[in-house]
C-alpha cells in the first residue's frame, strides 16, 4: 500500500526524523489562507499529492502555468490561487502515462535552502531477503538514471543485527560529508531503520534528503510503501490508504477476496493460484502474446467468482481472448465448469475461451465444458492450452 509524500512525512515526525513543517488539504482548500500563517515563509512548496514520480517535473492537462505538480510561491496571496489550479487538475508524470492522475490531495510545506542533495532509501533486497540500505550522494533525480550511468555513486549497506546499526566511516569520504554530518546520518538512519521495521514497510524512500544551508540533514521528500500482507497488524495504517489511488477493477476483486492486476496485453487470464497464474502468464509470453491480466480466483473458484471474474476481464477492451487454468482440489473441475458455463450463460460473453482443467474431476470438467455448445475450447495440455488461447486472440 502506497502512501501519500504528507502521510509518509507523519510517519517520519513521529520518529524524531527532520521534515520540513507542512499542512494537508484532502479534496477542498478551506482555510488555506489563514493556514499557511502557522508555516514559516514566504516563500512557501506548494505539492500536488498523487501517486507518481516525477511530480515536480510534471504538466497538468489544464496547463494553468508553465511549472509542474511541485511549485515554490513568494506571496501569501498567490498561495490559493496556484492550490487552487492544481486541485481536481490532472498531473501527467512520466509515472503516471499519457492518461496522468487527478490530483485531490495538496500538501503546502515551509521552504528549505539547500545546500546538497542526497539520496537514501531502506528496503527488503530480494535477492538476500534482508533489509538494505542504499545511499548516493546524486539525489534529487531517479535512483534508476543513476545507476544506469554512475553504478559507482550508489551504496548499499545490508544489516543482520538490528540492535548494532552503524554505517562504516569509509561513507564519509564516499559522500563528501563532514565527521559531524557522518554522526548525524549515522543517528537519522537508525531511527529510519526503526521506523521501516516498527511499520512493516517494503520500502522508504528519501530522494532527495538534503544538507540545508546550516549543514543538517533534512527529508525533503518522502515515499512510503507499506507491506500489504502486515496490514492486518496496523489498522491505523490501513485507515491511510486512498482508495482514489486505486485501480477500480483492482479494487473491484479486491472486495471479493480476488487478486487482480491489469496489464498491457490482449489475453485475459482467469486462475486459481498465483503461481500457476505466473506460469500462466510466463507461457503466453512464450507464445508471442502478453497477459492483460493477473487474475487469481482463490481456493474457492465457483460460480460466484466465475461471474465477478468475467466482468472484470471482460471491461478491459483490450482483450482478444481468456485462458482459464484451473487445478481442481477441494472445489472439483466438473463443478468449476458448471460455475463457469453458469457465468458464460449468465453475462452473454462472447470472447473465445480457452479452458484447462488439471486435478480432481479434470476428466469430467474437461466433457462439461466440450458439451456446452457455447464456443469454449477445452484442452488438458497447458503449453497447448496458451498456444490456443494465443491463436484466438490474432
Amino acid at each position: 500500500m502506497n502512501l501519500h509524500e504528507y502521510q509518509a512525512k507523519e510517519l517520519l515526525r513521529k520518529f524524531d526524523l527532520p521534515v520540513p513543517k507542512g499542512i494537508a488539504f484532502v479534496e477542498n482548500l478551506n482555510q488555506i489562507q489563514e493556514s499557511i500563517d502557522t508555516l514559516n515563509g514566504p516563500p512557501w512548496v506548494i505539492k500536488s499529492q498523487i501517486h507518481a514520480g516525477g511530480r515536480g517535473a510534471g504538466k497538468f492537462k489544464n496547463n494553468f502555468n508553465e511549472k509542474g505538480g511541485v511549485q515554490i510561491v513568494s506571496e501569501k496571496n498567490q498561495v490559493y490561487k496556484i492550490a487552487n489550479s492544481m486541485i481536481n487538475n490532472t498531473l501527467i508524470t512520466k509515472q503516471t502515462g499519457i492518461e496522468g492522475k487527478k490530483v485531490k490531495r495538496i500538501y503546502v510545506e515551509e521552504s528549505c535552502k539547500i545546500d546538497r542533495e542526497f539520496y537514501l532509501s531502506v528496503l527488503i533486497d530480494r535477492n538476500t531477503s534482508r533489509p538494505m540500505l542504499m545511499l548516493s550522494a546524486s539525489g534529487g533525480i531517479d535512483i534508476e538514471e543513476v545507476a544506469e550511468s554512475n553504478p559507482d555513486e550508489i551504496h548499499y549497506v545490508y544489516f543482520s543485527d538490528f540492535a548494532n546499526i552503524s554505517l562504516k566511516k569509509e561513507l564519509i569520504e564516499a559522500l563528501s560529508i563532514s565527521s559531524k554530518q557522518f554522526e548525524e546520518l549515522n543517528i537519522l538512519v537508525k531511527k529510519l531503520i526503526n521506523l521501516f521495521i516498527n511499520i512493516d514497510a517494503s520500502i522508504i524512500e528519501i530522494n532527495p534528503l538534503v544538507l540545508n544551508d546550516k549543514g543538517s540533514f533534512i527529508f525533503l521528500d518522502a515515499k512510503i510503501s507499506l507491506d500489504d500482507n502486515a496490514l492486518f497488524r496496523h489498522p491505523e495504517l490501513s485507515d491511510l490508504k486512498d482508495i482514489s489511488e486505486e485501480d477500480p477493477l483492482e479494487l473491484e476483486a479486491a472486495n471479493h477476496n480476488m487478486n487482480y492486476v491489469k496489464l498491457d496485453g490482449s489475453i485475459g487470464c482467469m486462475v486459481n493460484g498465483a503461481g500457476l497464474a505466473m506460469a500462466t502468464m510466463d507461457l503466453i509470453k512464450q507464445y508471442g502474446e502478453e497477459p492483460a491480466n493477473f487474475l487469481d480466483l482463490g481456493g474457492t473458484a465457483n460460480k460466484e467468482r466465475a461471474v465477478k471474474g468475467f466482468k472484470i476481464i471482460q471491461s478491459d477492451p483490450k482483450v482478444k481472448s481468456v485462458l482459464i487454468n484451473i487445478f481442481g482440489g477441494i472445489i472439483h473441475c466438473d463443478m468449476i465448469a458448471n460455475g463457469i458455463i453458469d457465468a458464460v450463460k449468465e453475462l452473454n460473453f462472447k470472447l473465445p475461451i480457452v479452458v484447462r482443467f488439471q486435478g480432481t474431476n479434470s476428466k469430467e470438467g474437461r466433457e462439461i465444458i466440450n458439451k456446452s455448445n457455447l464456443g469454449m475450447t477445452s484442452i488438458e495440455d497447458f503449453a497447448e492450452a496458451a498456444k490456443k488461447a494465443v491463436e484466438l486472440a490474432k
